[in-house]
């Protein structure tokens, strides 16, 4: 791909004109309600979780969202959880499962926070959680990339029964900038990268990593548009026996 589109690619998905998944779970959830703590050490706001009604059906919603300005952006530490936002994450999704509902995951995070306490409390083990338990869940889950689907901090989320990209959005090990430091000790090489990096959704499309681009969210009218796809998509894996349902979805990652 021409690293001048690929890069384009990456630039707006870190737009801030982009839908908050803050901002989306309100307008596309009726009645949400926020849950709170991992039950372990700690809240983590940069990770949303809680249940509302989609389309008059339960659902149980995951987001990791970033935040409008600067404050609720150092608050939400840019949209990079801690571990507790990940514990909190499969707490509440082990809880959809318990009462059968379907679960929502919206992505948006440039990747897990890095500092030394997220090390303390066991970061890549909340996000191995989320991946090895996230496999085995027997209710239908569905994750969304809304923006940037950075490293092992988005696939913690993304290991639905069916994973989307909408239009303007990345998925990738990690971040342009960082592959072209490792590789050519130079960050500013980061267009060169993304274009080698197979980061864009319909590269990623073609690769069978994701099933569907979704346009970009950013009227009402765009949201009721995505809560009547989300129904019939949930309509249809909720149709199947529970052990086709985890079968299918481990099958799924198998190939990779």
């Amino acid at each position: 791909m021409d690293k001048n589109t690929a890069y384009q690619t990456v630039k707006a998905a870190r737009s801030q004109d982009k839908i908050l998944t803050s901002d989306l779970i309100k307008k596309l959830v009726d009645g949400f309600f926020e849950l709170h703590g991992d039950r372990k050490a700690g809240d983590d706001p940069a990770v949303i979780a809680g249940i509302g009604y989609l389309a008059d059906h339960p659902i149980t919603v995951v987001g990791i969202s970033k935040g409008k300005d600067t404050d609720s952006n150092i608050k939400r530490h840019f949209g990079s959880p801690t571990p507790e936002g990940y514990r909190k994450a499969l707490r509440v999704m082990k809880q959809a499962e318990k009462f059968h509902r379907p679960i929502l995951a919206l992505v948006n995070t440039p990747g897990a926070y890095p500092d030394v306490n997220s090390e303390y409390h066991g970061q890549g083990e909340a996000i191995a959680q989320c991946l090895l338990q996230g496999m085995q869940l027997k209710t239908p889950y569905i994750s969304i990339i809304l923006g940037e689907g950075g490293s092992g901090g988005a696939i913690a989320l993304c290991c639905g029964d069916q994973v989307y990209m909408v239009k303007d959005s990345m998925y990738s090990v990690l971040s342009p900038e960082g592959y072209a430091s490792i590789m050519w000790k130079d960050a500013k090489k980061a267009p060169a990268a993304a274009a080698e990096m197979g980061l864009t959704p319909q590269e990623l499309l073609n690769d069978k990593i994701v099933d569907q681009v979704l346009p970009e969210i950013k009227s009402d009218q765009d949201i009721k548009k995505l809560a009547k796809f989300l129904n019939n998509k949930f309509t249809a894996l909720e149709k199947l026996p529970v052990e086709e349902l985890v079968s299918r979805r481990q099958q799924r990652y198998a190939r990779y």
